[in-house]
């Protein structure tokens, strides 16, 4: 049910920002007032609410923000945060401080507005999470903005993508994997995408940038923020070779509801989301069940049933029957790529000589003694065979290094003495 809003007459009744050069534009830091407007609103109220999304998209972001700043609202909850935010600060002069900032950084904003925008991330309107309860699973909308540091365009970076995610406090084997993955789907021309936290999403995004591919980390805090503290040369390395991402303004905190509300983004910018290891409690298992609700291709790698950082990974494996089992690069591209064609090939062990032996030929070899040797006419009594087609079965089973022929008969060949496949014994 939309809300019913009160038309406002156009005029003066939040402040404006003005132009540095005194002119007409109303820009500051090159910005418009467009786009300062997303930034005011993304101060004034947190990320992913509902009633504000609506409004921009009714309205437009210049228009929604007066009408929130005139508490010209249905939505109590919403007229009481916009007032505490209010309390704090001019939401334009906020919004103008940032623009100057983030163009000093040399960082960018990216807008819907923008040709560079990740039109994907526009599903997250659909979004609903069964039995939502807390507020970071009820507000779920698009973001309204996206600050971006790094030189490669935000939507072609996220057009063939593939979430990493996992637990902090990733075991070895949670890492090793992470980091075989993220190399694998980089190798293969795929865009790395996790949350730069310790454990899981630092092996993810390390293996991306080990291979010479693109990675994408989306913060929860500004991306002049580097959190946790410890991956700041990691973050470094993003920046360089692929992007850093955030909807909060510069000098943002990374508050916990944050990591929550940054990981419907994750879910919803990516073609799959895969699950490495996650603790019965993890955060990263949020980032999964949102990528399950929007209908994207949802895995899970597997782990020691014995490891309490396998816990939450197999119970969603229990609970959804959409997420897939997948053990590497192979399964992930079956299910994010191509239909047809980046089919994962069938697990096999080494191949041997003897697999692709008809069945007569079988008979005859495992009629052999495992010690000493036998003749054909024995030979071809075991295998209940007549004995011309028993020699032309040993003839093939010699040339292929599978029996040696001997004075007293046919044996197996000696352990690490057997001859190459095809070279007569």
């Amino acid at each position: 049910m939309t809300e019913s809003i009160t038309p406002v007459p156009p005029g003066p009744s939040v402040p404006r920002p003005t132009a540095d050069t005194g002119g007409t534009s109303r820009s500051v830091a090159g910005m418009d007032e467009i786009r300062l407007a997303r930034i005011a609103l993304t101060w004034l109220v947190e990320p992913g609410n509902r009633a504000v999304f609506r409004l921009v998209g009714q309205f437009g972001p210049v228009d929604a923000l007066r009408r929130l700043c005139a508490g010209d609202v249905t939505d109590q909850r919403l007229r009481t945060t916009v007032a505490a935010r209010l309390a704090a600060g001019d939401p334009w002069q906020v919004a103008g401080t940032a623009a100057e900032v983030t163009e000093r950084l040399g960082a960018r904003l990216v807008t819907p507005e923008d040709n560079e925008w990740p039109a994907q991330v526009g599903h997250l309107e659909r979004l609903t999470l069964a039995h939502a309860e807390r507020r970071v699973d009820q507000e779920t909308a698009p973001p309204l903005c996206l600050w971006v540091r790094g030189g490669w365009d935000l939507g072609e970076a996220l057009e063939r993508s593939v979430a990493v995610v996992g637990s902090r406090a990733a075991t070895a084997y949670g890492q090793h994997v992470a980091t075989g993955i993220g190399y694998g789907l980089a190798d293969r021309g795929w865009t790395v995408v996790s949350g730069g936290a310790f454990g899981v999403d630092a092996a993810a995004h390390r293996g991306a940038l080990n291979a010479g591919g693109r990675t994408v980390a989306v913060l929860a805090c500004g991306v002049d923020r580097p959190y946790p503290v410890g991956n700041t040369a990691l973050f470094d390395r993003i920046a360089e070779a692929g992007l850093l991402i955030s909807e909060w303004l510069p000098g943002a905190d990374p508050l916990r509801p944050r990591f929550l509300i940054r990981n419907r983004v994750i879910a919803a910018a990516t073609a799959g989301t895969v699950l490495v290891e996650a603790a019965a409690r993890s955060g990263a298992t949020q980032t999964l069940r949102r990528a399950l609700a929007l209908n994207r291709p949802s895995m899970v790698v597997p782990g020691p049933v014995t490891s309490a950082m396998s816990v939450g990974a197999h119970e969603l494996l229990r609970e959804h029957p959409s997420a897939r089992l997948v053990t590497g690069v192979p399964h992930i591209l079956e299910e994010v790529g191509r239909i047809g064609a980046d089919l994962a090939p069938p697990a096999r062990g080494p191949a041997r000589p003897e697999d692709d032996l008809d069945d007569e030929s079988v008979l005859v070899l495992e009629s052999a003694p495992r010690r000493g040797a036998l003749g054909p006419e024995v030979l071809a009594a075991r295998a209940g065979l007549d004995l011309r087609t028993a020699l032309r079965k040993l003839s093939m089973l010699e040339q292929l290094g599978l029996l040696v022929r001997r004075d007293d008969g046919y044996a197996l060949p000696e352990p690490g003495r057997r001859p190459a496949p095809g070279v007569p014994g």
